[in-house]
This record gives C-alpha cells, structure tokens and sequence, in this order.
C-alpha cells in the first residue's frame, strides 16, 4: 500500500504491453521433434541476390546459394529473386517461378524438394509485387505453398534519411501503400477461399504482425514464429529496432516443430524457416 503510483503505473504499463504486445518477443518453445513427416520451410527476400552491391562485399549470391545449401530447406520461397548468373539452385529438383521487369527480370520463385503438381500466380495490378502459389506433393498428401510479396513502403533502413523526409508526404505515402496493401491482400483472400488443400503461407508483407493484413491473411492459420520461435524474431535490417515482416503460416494441419530467424545478412531481410511436422 506504500508504495509510489509511479511504480504501480509502470508495472501496469508494462503490464499492459507484455499482454498487447507478447508476439513482438518470444521465448523459445521449439520441440525439435525429429520424424520422417518434417518438412523445413524457408522463407527469404533475397533483394536480387544484391545485384546492384547495396552490400558492399563480393559474391554475396554465392553466399546465399552456400547458406541456403547448408541449412537444407526442402521448400525455399523467395522474393525479389533474380535470375542471376552466378545463382546455382539446382539442388532443388522442382521450382516455379514468376518474373516481371525489362532488362532486369525479378519477382517471386518457390523451390522444392518433392514434385510441383500445379502452380500459378495472383497478379497484383499496377506493381510488380505479386503472389505466387505451388501444390506440392509430399507422400498422397498435396500441399498448397503460397508466396506472397505485398507493397513495399519505400522506408529506408536508416533512421537519418527518415528524418530528412517531409513528415506530410510520407504520411501520404504510407497511407497509399497501406491501401494497395489492402488491396492486394483481398486479391489474395478469394484466391486463397478456393483452396482445399493443406496450406502455408510464406511472404514479405512489408508490415508487422500488429497490421491489418498480418490478421487477415493469417486468419485461423498459425503464426509459426509464435507457436516455435525464440527473441525478436527480427526479419528487416531497420537499424536500432527488431523489425519482423516476414512470416510463415501453417494450417493446424502441421505441427510446428522448430522455428528460426537467422541473421546471415545477406540482403536487407534476414531468412527465417520452420519445420512442420505433417500430421496423418
């Protein structure tokens, strides 16, 4: 009964925040459960594989295509993937792809370890983003994979170039992004309610998970960083915070079983995967 208000205004505030905001950090519940019915699933925006050395280091597509390699994924979704000369993925026995552009092709690819039966895209008008989708056979068992690349905001990774900005036009910006954003993820709904397969999403959503279309293309799928991750589970380079916009969805269909951010910085996303376990 002693004790200062400002103290108790600041447990219940945090409090508060644990409760409204417990996704933005995770401890770790992973079950590493080992089983024959795993798959590992890899999603990573590879910014064209640093085609125009926004990284200033040699051979960073060689060093995507190595840790991609070593991590083993059996299903890789990437956007922004370029066909790049040095890019070597044909470990991987199937893939689609859908690419846009001139001269610099780029857009989204799904590869995988077990066959592709039948794939296609939602076009996004007016963008080159887009979604992307494969049926993968796994056992008597098909698998919708969807891949999706919403519009990006165009906000740079550095806090100085933010402030530099004229705060009534980027306000503008945002507000018409999010709208595209809304837009393309209505698109993506009335494709995603035809299908009857067993589902996971993969994407860049340019977004957090605290946005509209985090909560209406997740719907009643699992958030696989929630069920199995551990920390931030940062995905975007944003300097001075633990940004996560990238994200894996799975039908209750799957066990999540392991989940992890990795912080290769390859790009200006980091790669996160998770291993779902195929229930009978």
């Amino acid at each position: 009964m002693r004790l200062k208000k400002q103290l108790i205004l600041s447990l219940f505030v945090l409090f508060i925040g644990y409760i409204s905001f417990g996704s933005l950090y995770k401890f770790s519940s992973s079950k590493n459960i080992d089983s024959p019915n795993n798959i590992k699933i890899m999603n990573y925006n590879v910014r064209l594989f640093n085609l125009y050395d926004w990284i200033p280091e040699k051979n960073i597509e060689n060093k995507i295509v190595d840790f991609i390699k070593t991590e083993a994924p059996e299903i890789l979704s990437i956007q922004e993937y370029h066909p790049h000369k040095n890019i070597d993925l044909s470990f991987f026995k199937y893939k689609y792809e859908k690419l846009s552009g001139g001269k610099t092709k780029y857009g989204q690819a799904i590869f995988s370890q077990y066959p592709i039966v039948n794939s296609g895209s939602i076009e996004f008008p007016d963008t080159g983003n887009n979604a992307i989708f494969a049926d993968i056979l796994k056992g008597s068992d098909t698998i919708r994979v969807y891949n999706i690349h919403l519009e990006s905001l165009h906000i740079g990774a550095n806090v100085e170039t933010l402030k530099k900005e004229d705060s009534e036009r980027l306000f503008k910006r945002i507000g018409a992004t999010f709208k595209m954003q809304q837009f393309q993820t209505e698109l993506f709904l009335m494709h995603k309610k035809q299908c009857t397969y067993k589902m996971i999403i993969c994407g860049d959503f340019n977004n957090t998970a605290f946005s509209y279309v985090y909560r209406k293309i997740k719907g009643d799928l699992n958030d696989t960083f929630k069920e199995a991750g551990n920390g931030f589970g940062r995905t975007y380079d944003f300097k001075f915070f633990p940004v996560q916009i990238d994200f894996i969805f799975a039908d209750e269909a799957f066990a999540i079983n392991d989940f992890k951010a990795y912080n290769e910085h390859y790009s200006d996303h980091y790669p996160i995967m998770t291993t779902l376990g195929l229930t009978p």
